[in-house]
């Protein structure tokens, strides 16, 4: 068994990103480093530490007079994450399901029964369980780059997956995709795999669509009395 001993600062790290991605930090908040160390009980250097390396993975950005930001959300960058994970997830998925040995096999689902159980309750953590399942699947390519990248990629995925997915009824065909895309890549199947993995991502980015779009058009019902207004001044 192999232990691993995790810095204070990779401790801080984890805590904070977690705080961004459900949600608990809102979007274009000015992060007061003074009392978020205090509340974690450390000092400002690991917490320093933590902030240089999320604004590495875009999550917070840092703003003059402001200290550090958290950055907001966008169409663009949605439609720009996922169309990434849509080019270089499918096929290190695949890879990985050809190269899994059985102690990826036992991580993917243990993975997969964590994500699932959450789901079943619908936890605040689907969206942190959901990435932490996707990566399962890959790490057993063995290309560090990619690895890297689809990293960086699932955590911008996650705030859109909780803010825009969850609570649009989702879950369900999601949970089955997952159950499919997992039983493809226990038994190695690399077609199949890849083929589910193209289909899950695009289906997710066109789920995002619809919803930014809706979001950025609202429509708003007139009440009789100021469609009377309106039309008493036309006249």
């Amino acid at each position: 068994m192999q232990i691993v001993v995790r810095t204070v600062s990779d401790q801080v790290y984890s805590a904070v990103r977690d705080r961004i991605l459900l949600g608990q930090i809102p979007e274009e908040t000015a992060i007061r480093q003074d009392a978020l160390a205090a509340d974690l009980g450390v000092s400002k250097i690991p917490l320093r530490e933590a902030l240089t390396r999320l604004e590495q993975d875009g999550l917070v950005t840092s703003q003059a007079n402001r200290g550090y930001v958290v950055r907001a959300t966008s169409s663009a960058e949605a439609e720009d994450v996922f169309a990434l994970r849509a080019k270089i997830e499918p096929d290190a998925t695949a890879t990985a399901a050809a190269m899994a040995n059985s102690q990826h096999r036992h991580i993917a689902t243990a993975a997969f029964e964590l994500l699932e159980a959450e789901s079943e309750v619908g936890g605040p953590r689907v969206a942190l369980l959901n990435r932490e399942y996707h990566m399962a699947l890959v790490r057993p390519c063995e290309r560090a780059v990619t690895i890297q990248l689809l990293e960086r990629l699932q955590l911008l995925s996650e705030r859109y997956v909780r803010a825009h997915l969850e609570l649009q009824g989702r879950d369900q065909r999601a949970r089955a995709e997952h159950a499919n895309l997992l039983k493809s890549w226990l038994a190695g199947d690399v077609s199949k795999v890849r083929s589910l993995v193209q289909a899950h991502v695009n289906g997710t980015l066109e789920d995002l669509r619809h919803e930014l779009r809706s979001e950025a058009t609202p429509t708003r019902a007139k009440s009789p009395r100021t469609a009377k207004k309106k039309a008493r001044k036309r006249r």
